[in-house]
Formats: C-alpha cells, structure tokens, sequence
C-alpha cells in the first residue's frame, strides 16, 4: 500500500479500521500502520479511535485531471497546454523547468504534495498531501523580461479574482507576492504565496513559470510548522473548505484569461484592482535589504509595480526589488 492509495480510501472522511484497511489493500495491518505514520509525518491529520479505526477529521477531495478539466470553461480548456496531476514532486514549478522548450505555453503541473516546494528567497513552502493546491503554470512571451515587470503582482490579482468566483471574500495582497487573510479578531496570515521564475531572452522570447501556493486548509500543526501567522480558505469559507478540484479549475480558468490580459496590456491593467486590495497603502512600513532599515508610510504601486514609499523628509521612494523584506513597522 502506497501513501497515495492509503489518503484515497480515507478521504470520504469515514473511520476504516487497520484490519479493513490492510485487508483491501491485501497487505499487514504493520504496512498500513506504516503508511499512516509517513502521512502523518507530512502534516496529514489521521486520527486513530481505537476500535473504530483510523479517520481524517473531514472528507478530502483528491485531485483529479478529469474532473478539473471538466470544470474548466471553454475557452480556458481550448488555451491549456497541459494539465498534469502528480501524487509527489520536488516542486511543480522544477517539474515545469525540466520540460524546457518541450512543454507547450499555458501547461499546468498540480501535485498532491511537494517534497521540496519553495517559497520566495529560497523559503521551503509547506505542502501536505491532500489538504492545499500547489500549482505552476508555464507562460511563454515574445517581448523579453522587460515586458514582465509587475507579473508576479497581476498574479496575486488573478488569486483574488480566482477568490471571488468562487463566493470567498476577505483577502488582500502584500507586496510583492504574497496573498494575506484572518479570521476575525486575528492578524492577518499567509493565504498564497506565489513565485515567478524567468528564463530567456531579456529583449527577446522569454518563458514565466508561475508557482502558487494557496492553502484550502491547516492544522493547528501545521500553522505552528509555518513559522508565521497563516490563514486557510476554510477559515475563510465558514469553516468548509471548497472542493479542490473545484478551486483548481477556477484558478487555471483565471490564469487562462489573466495572462492573456497581462501579454496584451501589461501591469497597468490590473493597477485598479491591486490598489482596491493593497493591504500595505497607507501603512507604517518598515524596508530592510542590503541598503539597510528604511521606514515611510506605504504609498501604492507604480504602473511597473514597484512598491512606493513616503519617506519622513517627503521624498517618494521607489523600491522594486525582490531582495527587499516590508513588513509593518
């Protein structure tokens, strides 16, 4: 029995006791117990209720190609390159960049769980099997890297806009890339993270491989592993997590048509939205890099996407560099 196939006959939620467990499986009940424990070691949440076997404290959805491209509108399933669904990789985003000239524009990598998923500057990305999505998409573009400034900030538009098509409110994006919500009376956490990776020409074709993370739902272990305050979409859903097949094809259909925006109009088509959803305008913030600590109050983005910062002496700084750490001062 396989990690895989152990998180599919539990995933309805319902308790199965090691002895049927091992009996569908035609293994020892000593190979299921094995099984659980590598699950629960990647952040899996089995309960075990003595007699009555081994439980998750909610149904899971497990992510399906079928059932996602399905879901998709037309006109996102005519643009789609591929779409891959895998139980485990390092990270979707290195599966993309292995495939090199081979994958067509518009290809999408899901997997259950990463092994080595990463965040921004190097950060490891949390990803337990079966509870999150971790996605990649593959963009290609014939303008150079010069015509990508303000992506990875058009990227946290299209999660929001993702967010809203499926009845979920309350998020807001923090420069450069990440996507924050809370719970009422809680500060704000780490809804999504996005990553963008570039390879090319700087003048010439050039190819974005776009890494998500958007958790759908956390344990309390988990919250504790982050290091950080971090939120779910079933906080955010009243408690209920929605179908993981369903969000997966809701953000796929909203990068079909995001990136598509983003090639014919750049950055600037999608200022309005991120000003209507900047949680750092208008706030104390505090810059640390290799220039050392700044502090100023947030002043919006610029039309390429740099963060814009009023300094105490009134000077209006421009900061687009991914090097650079804001939070709140």
């Amino acid at each position: 029995m396989q990690p895989a196939d152990l998180l599919a006959e539990l995933a309805a939620g319902s308790p199965l006791s090691g002895v049927e467990l091992a009996a569908r499986a035609g293994v020892t009940r000593a190979a299921v117990w094995k099984q659980i424990e590598a699950l629960r070691a990647r952040g899996v949440p089995i309960e075990a209720g003595g007699t009555r076997g081994y439980r998750l404290p909610w149904p899971l959805q497990l992510l399906d190609a079928a059932r996602i491209r399905a879901a998709l509108p037309a006109a996102a399933a005519r643009q789609l390159g591929a779409l891959e669904v895998h139980w485990e990789l390092d990270s979707t985003s290195s599966e993309l960049q292995r495939r090199g000239s081979a994958a067509p524009d518009l290809s999408v990598v899901l997997a259950e769980t990463q092994s080595a998923g990463r965040g921004r500057r190097g950060r490891q990305w949390l990803s337990p099997p079966g509870l999150n999505l971790y996605l990649s998409c593959l963009k290609r573009f014939d303008g150079g890297f010069a015509t990508l400034s303000g992506l990875s900030l058009a990227i946290g538009v299209i999660v929001l806009r993702t967010l809203a098509s499926l009845g979920i409110a309350g998020a807001g994006l923090k420069w450069p890339n990440d996507v924050l919500a809370a719970a009422p009376g809680q500060a704000p956490g780490k809804l999504a993270g996005i990553l963008v990776e570039l390879s090319g020409e700087y003048q010439g074709p050039c190819a974005a491989v776009i890494g998500i993370g958007l958790n759908l739902r956390l344990t309390d272990a988990l919250r504790e592993q982050a290091g950080q305050p971090a939120c779910d979409l079933a906080t955010l859903a009243g408690g209920t997590a929605p179908d993981r097949n369903r969000v997966a094809a809701a953000l796929i259909a909203a990068l079909a048509e995001g990136l598509r925006q983003f090639e014919r109009e750049g950055f600037v088509a999608f200022t309005d939205d991120y000003a209507r959803h900047d949680l750092l305008r208008d706030q104390p913030l505090r810059l640390s890099g290799a220039g050392g600590e700044r502090d100023g109050i947030g002043a919006g983005v610029d039309s390429r996407g740099a963060l814009l910062l009023h300094l105490p002496d009134g000077e209006l700084q421009r900061i687009d560099s991914a090097d650079v750490t804001v939070r709140r001062a």
